[in-house]
């Protein structure tokens, strides 16, 4: 399985800026690309943005499109997610997904759950 370790997390002010990097072990054959998603205090683990190995396609999702941007250093298996503009409520913890596959029919992520960080946190004050 492959294995990954995030960084970069921290405190920032609203309207600041930070960028997390995740550096995974490997890359599975069969795997769509790597990805992040987060959990809020009470809440369940969202998804936040995706990266294809392949075609370099990225996603994100609707809460933090034109503020997150998610890209990769494919010779070195590290994907980064620059975060823009936070908001109080992009407060929580993130976490690095290293193996990311993606259904047929609805284009959902599916992350292997072996395959997760150990997380960052990341906190947004007002």
């Amino acid at each position: 399985q492959v294995q990954v370790a995030e960084s970069g997390g921290g405190s920032v002010q609203a309207g600041g800026s930070l960028r997390l990097s995740c550096a995974a072990s490997g890359r599975p054959l069969s795997s769509y690309g790597m990805g992040w998603f987060r959990q809020a205090p009470g809440k369940e683990r969202d998804f936040v943005a995706a990266i294809s190995w392949s075609s370099g396609d990225t996603t994100v999702s609707d809460s933090v499109k034109g503020r997150f941007t998610i890209s990769s250093d494919n010779s070195k298996n590290t994907i980064f997610l620059q975060m823009n503009s936070l908001k109080p409520e992009d407060t929580a913890v993130y976490y690095c997904n290293g193996d990311l596959r993606r259904t047929y029919y609805s284009g959902d992520f599916v992350p292997d759950r072996g395959a997760w960080g150990q997380g960052t946190q990341v906190t947004v004050t007002s």
